[in-house]
C-alpha cells in the first residue's frame, strides 16, 4: 500500500509539472487566438489524433497490453518480455502507419465525420482539414510513446512517462509565440508544434528503454502474447474509451452551435482535466500494473486492498477537488485565460461549462480506478457492457440538454454519464465478489465531509466577486487564485489531521 501511495505521488508530481505548463500553453493560445475560428479549427484538428491515441494507445491497447506483459514478466522473465514487445511493435507500428496515412490524405473526410457543423463554413472547414493533415502523424508518434510508457510502468518506472507531456506544452508555447508571427496563417503554427512535439517525446523515451534493455526492434515472429493482447483489446477498445467517445460526441454536437462553443468546451475541459490528470490518471497509471501483478499471482487479498486504498484516496482528494473546481470556476477562467483575444463573454461561457464538468469529476476519477480492476483480471466484457449503457446515457442527455442549455448541456450530460459508468462498475465489482470495502469507511466519510465544510466555508468567505476578478491585473488574479487554492488545501489538510485522518491507518484495515 505504501508503494501505491508513493508511486501515485511520484506520477502526480510529474504530471503536476506538465499540467501547470499545460495551463501556460492554454493561456498563450487564449491570448493569441482566443475563441476564434482558427482556435476552433485547431482544437478539432488536435482532438482527432488525440481521440485515437486515447482510444487505441493509452486506452484499449494499454489496458490489454499491461496485464499480458505483467504476466509474462512474472512467469517467463526478461527474454520473453523482449520477444513480446518486439512482436507487438511490428504489428502496432504497421497499423499505425496505415491509419496515419489515411488521416493525412483523407483529412477532409475525417473532418466531415468529427466536425460536420464546420461544413457550412468553408473557411473554417478547410483550415481545420489542413491542420489535421499536419497533426495526424502525432497519432503514430504518441502511440509509440504510450507503448513505451506501458513497458516502463510495468517495471515500476513511472516518472519518465509522466514527465513526457512537458515537451508538448513547451513546444506549443514556443510555436505560438515565435513561429506563428512568421506564418501567413498564424494559427497553423500550433499544428506544426504538435508534430514537432511528437518527435521530441518519442526521442526522449529511447535512452530509458535502452537502459531497461527493452528498446523494441520490430519482429514478425509469432508470439502467443500478441494473440492474447488482440483478444483482450477488441472489447477493451470500446469499454475503456467511453469518456473519450463522450467528449468527442460533445465536440461533434458543439460544431453545430455558435462559433466559440468548441473552444469554450475545450478550455473548461482542460481545467477539469487538471485534477483528473494530476490525481486520477496518476493513480490509474500506478494501479493497473500492481493489480495485474497481484491477479497473475492470485494474490486476491492484496488485490482488494489496492482497490480499497485507491478508493479512499479518491474520496479524500477527489471530493475537495470537485468542490474547489465548482466554486472557483469563473476565477480560474478569468485568471488563466481572460487576456488578449479571450473576451468576457468567453469567460462566462467557459465558466458555465466548467461548472457542469466539475460535477462529474468524481465519476471520471472513479472510472479510472474501477475499470482497471476488471482489466487486470483480463475480464473485458463487463466494462464493455457498462460503457454501452454510459454512452447511450450521454447521447440521450446530450440531445435532451443541448436545446435549452447549448454547450453547457453537453458538459452536464458527459458528467452524468461518468457517474452512470462508475456506479455500474462498482456494483458489478461487488457482485462478482472481487472487492469488499475494508473497515473504517463510515468514519472516513464523516471526517472528509467535515473537512470539506471547512474548505467550502473558506472559499465562499475569501473569494472576491466576479467583477473584482475582472478588474484585477494578471498578477493580482494569479496571486489571489494561488492564495485561495493553497489556503483551501492547507485548511482542509489541517482539518483532516485534527479529525484523525491517518493514511497509515488504512493499511492496517482488514477485509
Amino acid at each position: 500500500m505504501k508503494r501505491l501511495i508513493k508511486a501515485t505521488a511520484t506520477v502526480g508530481g510529474m504530471t503536476m509539472i506538465s499540467r501547470v505548463l499545460g495551463f501556460v500553453r492554454d493561456m498563450v493560445i487564449a491570448r493569441y487566438f482566443g475563441a476564434s475560428t482558427g482556435a476552433d479549427a485547431f482544437f478539432v484538428a488536435f482532438k482527432i489524433p488525440n481521440f485515437f491515441r486515447r482510444l487505441f494507445a493509452e486506452g484499449a491497447f494499454s489496458q490489454a497490453f499491461v496485464p499480458v506483459l505483467a504476466g509474462v514478466k512474472e512467469r517467463e522473465g526478461k527474454a520473453a518480455v523482449k520477444a513480446l514487445v518486439d512482436a507487438i511493435l511490428f504489428r502496432l507500428g504497421g497499423i499505425l502507419l496505415l491509419l496515419t496515412a489515411f488521416g493525412v490524405f483523407g483529412s477532409g473526410l475525417w473532418m466531415m465525420v468529427f466536425a460536420p457543423g464546420f461544413i457550412d463554413d468553408p473557411v473554417k472547414f478547410q483550415l481545420a482539414s489542413d491542420m489535421l493533415s499536419i497533426t495526424f502523424p502525432y497519432l503514430l508518434l504518441i502511440s509509440l510513446v504510450a507503448f513505451s510508457s506501458a513497458i516502463m510502468n510495468t517495471y515500476n518506472q513511472f516518472a519518465v512517462p509522466a514527465f513526457t507531456p512537458v515537451f508538448l506544452n513547451l513546444t506549443l508555447i514556443s510555436f505560438a509565440i515565435w513561429v506563428s508571427p512568421m506564418l501567413e496563417v498564424p494559427v497553423m503554427a500550433l499544428a506544426w508544434g504538435v508534430l514537432v512535439a511528437g518527435v521530441l517525446q518519442l526521442l526522449f523515451h529511447v535512452p530509458f528503454l535502452k537502459r531497461l534493455g527493452l528498446l523494441p526492434v520490430p519482429s514478425a515472429q509469432k508470439n502467443d502474447g500478441v494473440g492474447e493482447v488482440k483478444r483482450l483489446m477488441i472489447p477493451a477498445l470500446f469499454g475503456v474509451s467511453v469518456a473519450q467517445i463522450n467528449l468527442l460526441v460533445d465536440t461533434v454536437l458543439a460544431s453545430f452551435l455558435v462559433t466559440g462553443s468548441v473552444s469554450w468546451l475545450y478550455y473548461s475541459d482542460r481545467l477539469m482535466e487538471f485534477p483528473l490528470g494530476v490525481f486520477g490518471v496518476a493513480l490509474a497509471t500506478v494501479v493497473l500494473p500492481g493489480l495485474s501483478k497481484k491477479a497473475a499471482n492470485e494474490n486476491w487479498n492484496g488485490y482488494r486492498q489496492d482497490i480499497d486504498t485507491a478508493l479512499r484516496l479518491v474520496l479524500v482528494i477527489g471530493l475537495p477537488a470537485t468542490l474547489g473546481l465548482l466554486l472557483l470556476a469563473q476565477p480560474l477562467i478569468i485568471s488563466l485565460f481572460h487576456y488578449g483575444a479571450f473576451t468576457e463573454r468567453d469567460v462566462t461561457m467557459s465558466g458555465l461549462s466548467l461548472m457542469a464538468y466539475s460535477f462529474g469529476l468524481l465519476g471520471f476519477i472513479l472510472v479510472k480506478i474501477l475499470a482497471p480492476a476488471f482489466y487486470a483480471r483480463k475480464e473485458m466484457k463487463t466494462p464493455v457492457k457498462v460503457a454501452v449503457v454510459a454512452l447511450v446515457t450521454n447521447v440521450v442527455l446530450n440531445l435532451a440538454l443541448i436545446g435549452p442549455f447549448a454547450h453547457v448541456g453537453l458538459a452536464a450530460a458527459t458528467s452524468a454519464s461518468a457517474f452512470v459508468n462508475a456506479g455500474l462498475l462498482y456494483i458489478l465489482l461487488r457482485k462478482q465478489d472481487k472487492f469488499t470495502p475494508l473497515s473504517g469507511w463510515g468514519k472516513l466519510w464523516m471526517q472528509v465531509l467535515l473537512g470539506n465544510v471547512v474548505l467550502v466555508a473558506f472559499l465562499l468567505w475569501m473569494s472576491p466577486a466576479p467583477t473584482e476578478w475582472l478588474a484585477f491585473d494578471a498578477w493580482h488574479r494569479l496571486a489571489w487564485l494561488s492564495g485561495l487554492v493553497l489556503g483551501a488545501i492547507a485548511l482542509y489538510c489541517v482539518a483532516l489531521l485534527l479529525l484523525g485522518v491517518r493514511p497509515a491507518g488504512w493499511l492496517q484495515s482488514k477485509p
